[in-house]
């Protein structure tokens, strides 16, 4: 995945650029708002700053959503509300408050990008099932899971959330960062639900992952270790 990334503080954006590049991302960096609407792309996502030095961030995102459909994500050290809500009127699909993790930016990119594209698009056309330890597999292009083979009949949120917490195995995600990729950046209802979905893949899925809640924060996926007769793992 392609990012255009406008930002002119060289100690933040070096620090994002290595975290994308590391989970695979390719990253083209620039450091104005001039240089970014001059860049002719192609990028499948924009991360925008809304403190640039030549101009406001909020007239590039303007500019940008004008041009085209292009998912923007803007990334500020501006946190009053206010900024918050004429960013995504101006055509922003979300926003994240500085200091961040590079992990939050990766779930919020990831969750925009399911948004905005259908999910029968995702992938390459060439891309086959992804494998998760021996049993599980999951064919994000043709959104079915298959465990040891046979296909598990998965509610559509149940898929979506398994796909979401296998996109980074181990990592620990927030409540919060669950909702807002699964159900909507702008739910505001109760989590029980996230809780009910959870207990349904726990019991669907058996023996080949298991979903940690770790109190007071959120979930996180691991895949099974195969065991071997001796009971040792491999």
């Amino acid at each position: 995945m392609r990012v255009l990334l406008v930002e002119d503080d060289e100690p933040v954006a070096e620090s994002l650029r290595r975290g994308l590049t590391r989970y695979g991302f390719e990253v083209e960096w620039v450091t104005t708002g001039e240089a970014a609407l001059r860049h002719g792309g192609p990028y499948d996502v924009v991360l925008l700053d809304l403190g640039l030095p030549d101009t406001d961030g909020l007239d590039v995102c303007k500019a940008l959503r004008e041009r085209g459909d292009v998912p923007i994500i803007v990334i500020s050290a501006r946190s009053d509300e206010t900024d918050r809500v004429v960013g995504l009127e101006l055509g922003a699909d979300d926003y994240v408050s500085k200091p961040f993790g590079v992990r939050e930016v990766i779930a919020r990119i990831r969750a925009v990008m399911r948004r905005t594209r259908p999910r029968t698009a995702a992938g390459t056309p060439d891309a086959g099932p992804d494998h998760y330890g021996t049993r599980l597999t999951i064919d994000r292009k043709a959104a079915r899971v298959r465990l040891d083979g046979e296909e598990v009949a998965l509610a559509p949120k149940e898929y979506d959330l398994l796909a979401f917490l296998t996109e980074e195995p181990g990592a620990l995600m927030s409540r919060e960062q669950i909702m807002e990729a699964v159900w909507d950046a702008n739910w505001f209802g109760p989590t029980k639900t996230l809780d009910v979905h959870v207990a349904a893949l726990r019991r669907k899925l058996a023996g080949a992952i298991t979903i940690e809640a770790v109190r007071g924060v959120g979930f996180r996926l691991e895949i099974a270790k195969v065991t071997g007769g001796d009971g040792t793992s491999s």
